[in-house]
């Protein structure tokens, strides 16, 4: 009674505090909050609160701290690790009002914004001087900068540009000991002391919340060319790819398709993917007219050495947004053959990416579970889809072993167990195989001077 008779006055601290359109409480609405994109977790916050300003932040990390309540940062609730899951005793801190593009810099190549931009608005925005943000998660129609942070978001174009970390510049973060910090800065050189602003980067809002970060961006590239090659066999495609790379051709994105997802997408939108190719990479190269077109030609010329069963270069940009359309709906495609799609995420180095492959389905016979896969080949990040049915406990004890399996070969072939979802609640039981004692034991101490009391999304990465 008495935890009831405390939960009861600090809610009616939060009414007293907060203007109604700030704030909800009734079950009905607490339920969108309950979970994310993971589909597996899902826990009842006790309430949701819209900050206003960075005062309403400060004041709410006091009040969690003083009636023993835990704070769920949240953008868009993309996050496929669990990461914006509520904690027992919790409420939810959702910065999706936080929308504001506030300043764009075309002569220092920046753009300032808060945490609540989707990555689609600032790619529009960017587009608007000429300019490019190069970061593309799936979910970039929908997913917020914040939450791109906090996982460290990266997406098609990983292997030429990188991820979000690489992107980011400067950022203004509360931390839990009441505290509004600014760091980094407009220059693209700075050695001054530790970088901080690297510690937020894929913390998944254990440590601070972002309240207004500073983008790096690029000039855009004039021009783009896709290739689409298939392949009889993924070791052909896997030797292929590597064999870009190792002529010193960096294509802005190189993307591969397995048999089962290839399928799936061409009962779902007839992109004209070729079914008996156990293989397919979708590889693109842009910038300059000229160099572009320079480029196709000596990447369809090592392509040919690895025995291709059908080489396809897009007529236009028609046909270019068709097939990157067909791949970008690779998920949508496979959650049509299952009650529920379970989208994983590892990565290894590139020279072992069949290896892993062909151990994933190795997995999935031993196991009697269906897993499709596709991938960012050209940075070795691979997503293994598990169609599962969460009714069905005897499937559900099937895949989390497979599961388990796959994690654990990739990091016995030097990778890691999240390459840009994030380890969230799903993964932290992993992350003891990746990480040693000693490295763990470090991460958990840096959680501690930041956040003592535990007050940011407890439970996520580790316990």
């Amino acid at each position: 009674m008495n935890r009831l008779v405390h939960r009861d006055r600090a809610l009616k601290s939060l009414t007293e505090y907060f203007p109604k359109d700030c704030l909800l409480l009734q079950k009905e609405d607490l339920i969108p909050y309950s979970f994310d994109a993971t589909a597996i977790f899902q826990r009842l916050p006790l309430a949701v609160v819209f900050p206003r300003h960075v005062e309403d932040i400060l004041w709410l990390l006091q009040w969690s701290k003083s009636n023993h309540v835990s704070i769920i940062p949240r953008g868009s609730g993309t996050s496929l690790c669990g990461g914006a899951v509520p904690a027992e005793n919790s409420i939810v801190l959702s910065m999706a009002k936080w929308t504001k593009i506030l300043e764009i810099d075309p002569a220092n190549l920046t753009l300032l914004v808060e945490p609540g931009v989707t990555t689609q608005a600032i790619q529009q925005e960017a587009e608007k001087y000429s300019l490019f943000y190069p970061p593309d998660p799936g979910s970039y129609k929908i997913s917020t900068i914040g939450g791109n942070i906090g996982h460290n978001s990266g997406g098609i174009r990983g292997l030429k540009y990188g991820v979000t970390r690489n992107y980011v510049m400067g950022m203004e973060v509360v931390i839990p000991r009441g505290q509004v910090l600014w760091l980094g800065n407009k220059c693209m050189k700075d050695s001054a002391g530790y970088s901080l602003k690297d510690l937020f980067i894929g913390s998944e809002g254990t440590l601070g919340i972002v309240t207004k970060i500073l983008l790096r961006l690029l000039p855009k590239p004039k021009a783009r060319r896709l290739i689409v090659a298939s392949f009889r066999s993924l070791e052909k495609a896997s030797e292929a790819s590597s064999a870009i790379i190792a002529s010193a051709l960096i294509p802005s994105a190189m993307e591969f398709l397995d048999q089962k997802t290839i399928h799936c997408i061409e009962e779902y939108s007839a992109a004209g993917f070729p079914k008996e190719s156990e293989a397919v990479l979708l590889i693109e190269s842009d910038g300059h007219p000229e160099a572009v077109q320079e480029e196709i030609i000596q990447i369809s010329n090592v392509i040919k050495k690895h025995e291709p069963l059908e080489i396809k270069i897009a007529e236009d940009s028609t046909q270019q947004e068709k097939l990157w359309s067909a791949r970008k709906v690779a998920f949508s495609a496979l959650a049509r053959k299952a009650p529920t799609v379970l989208l994983e995420d590892i990565t290894v180095p590139r020279n072992v990416l069949a290896q892993m492959i062909r151990q994933i389905q190795k997995i999935s016979r031993e196991n009697g579970v269906e897993i499709a896969v596709y991938a960012h080949m050209g940075d070795g990040n691979l997503h293994p889809v598990f169609l599962a049915n969460e009714k069905d406990s005897q499937l559900m004890t099937k895949i989390n072993k497979a599961m388990k399996e796959v994690f654990l070969y990739a990091i016995e072939l030097n990778g890691t167990i999240t390459g840009e979802h994030g380890v969230g609640l799903a993964k932290k039981e992993f992350l003891p195989f990746q990480y040693s004692k000693e490295s763990l034991e470090l991460l958990k101490e840096i959680k501690n001077v930041l956040d003592p009391d535990r007050l940011l999304n407890p439970g996520k990465i580790f316990d």
